[in-house]
């Protein structure tokens, strides 16, 4: 698991409910050109990060918003995790072999403080079966992983995909070489528990 996706209404009030909750301030990330999103990121340690995103008000006619679901976002929830992976290529093959739709890979970029790009490539997934299931990104290479420069003092604890169809979806993570706990649900939902200056702190 590379990131967990903690969907906002608002970025600067998800930095401030998030320091309220872990006693750790996310440090923002930057614009997403094009995509209409902007974000700030935490630590959880090893090449872990949590990533606080909403939409970037300066973008509001971006062509291609990322995670369209930020538009109807009441409250702040995680919405998405990302797995990664050596080449996008050989997971949309994998996922081909599946039967399962594809989208991408797409290049991505974010504008960093300092005025360099940050760049890497995604493969998103789509059709009915796609509820639950990650993204997966490629990193540039020689680029500086997010969680390498990201403010530690948080560790994720646990993370777990609930599921209606937990077997169904054990069996499709393995087939893409990713990985995560399932368990049964009544819904799809994503749950994380990190370890935090302040104790524990569930995220869902």
């Amino acid at each position: 698991m590379d990131h967990l996706v903690f969907g906002v209404p608002d970025l600067a009030r998800g930095i401030e409910l998030l320091e309220h909750k872990t006693g750790v301030r996310a440090r923002f990330g930057g614009q997403h050109p094009g995509r209409g999103t902007h974000n700030a990121l935490l630590s959880l340690g090893g090449r872990q990060y949590l990533e606080i995103i909403a939409i970037d008000p300066e973008q509001t006619t971006a062509p291609g918003l990322l995670f369209p679901e930020l538009k109807s976002l009441s409250q702040p929830q995680l919405i998405a995790w990302a797995v990664a992976v050596a080449s996008v290529v050989d997971t949309a093959k994998r996922a081909k072999a599946e039967n399962i739709e594809t989208v991408g890979p797409l290049g991505g970029s974010r504008a960093l403080a300092d005025g360099s790009l940050l760049t890497w490539k995604t493969l998103r997934l789509g059709g009915p079966r796609v509820a639950g299931l990650p993204f997966f990104i490629e990193w540039q290479h020689g680029t500086a992983h997010p969680s390498q420069q990201s403010p530690p003092g948080c560790l994720l604890a646990s993370f777990e995909v609930e599921h209606p169809d937990a077997v169904g979806m054990r069996r499709t993570l393995k087939s893409l070489g990713a990985d995560a706990q399932v368990v049964s649900g009544s819904r799809v939902r994503l749950k994380a528990r990190l370890l935090t200056p302040r104790g524990d702190v569930e995220l869902g």
